[in-house]
């Protein structure tokens, strides 16, 4: 069968770095959600703060169950922080409301490649879900056009999670300007609120990687069995 495959080697590294990254996040976010900020701020303050400065009256702010569950949603108009950011006065609380208010302003400003993520969204909620049973129908039954149409589909998946990386990694550099433009963390407390945003950043990298191995493990797939 396709999935005893010796290809399937070929996804091992993006599931590594994904644990690794993972690992990393969660190690940096609970050692600095430990370390409170000398302004005293929760995430909840800060956000308000920073929406209110900038002329932002119309998002609404909410507290969601989950640990790093933060995420701002641009059809909706809401900025979500989990519990241990929304209530908390610490470095790493602060530097994930930064990040998501980071979120809201490059709705405001019209970021392109935030405007682009949000159009494939709905494309890809279709498409995770779809791509994998298309593909192992069209395999199974040796039939090209669900193959093909697998492919498709996971192929939008994968150009959602490219297109992640530079609107996270923006939204990072927004929020560690707004940190230290509003003096919400001291010069000293900043290495710490960049330390936790790169680790999270490396899980949309690891995200990338896996999902550009599955799409080449897809493929590869396809074409020993078109050889055969």
């Amino acid at each position: 069968m396709f999935y005893l495959d010796p290809t399937i080697l070929l996804i091992l590294p993006g599931m590594l770095l994904a644990m690794w990254a993972q690992s990393k996040v969660q190690r940096a976010f609970h050692k600095y959600a430990k370390v409170p900020a000398r302004s005293g701020m929760t995430g909840s303050q800060l956000t308000r703060t920073l929406l209110a400065n900038a002329g932002v009256t119309d998002i609404e702010l909410a507290r969601v169950h989950g640990t790093l569950t933060d995420n701002f949603n641009p059809a909706s108009r809401t900025l979500s922080l989990s519990e241990d950011v929304y209530d908390s006065a610490s470095i790493a609380a602060l530097g994930v409301a930064a990040h998501e208010c980071g979120h809201v302003m490059q709705h405001q400003s019209g970021y392109a490649m935030l405007g682009l993520r949000s159009f494939i969204v709905p494309m890809v909620n279709i498409g995770s879900g779809l791509s994998w049973p298309i593909f192992l129908l069209g395999f199974l039954f040796s039939w090209e056009p669900l193959i093909l149409a697998g492919i498709v589909l996971f192929s939008v998946t994968v150009l959602f999670t490219l297109v992640t990386l530079p609107v996270e990694f923006n939204a990072s550099g927004r929020a560690m300007r707004l940190l230290e433009s509003t003096g919400a963390l001291q010069a000293d407390e900043l290495s710490g609120a960049r330390k936790v945003l790169t680790a999270a950043s490396l899980t949309y990298v690891a995200s990338a990687l896996s999902a550009i191995l599955q799409l080449a493990r897809l493929l590869l797939l396809s074409g020993n069995r078109r050889r055969r």
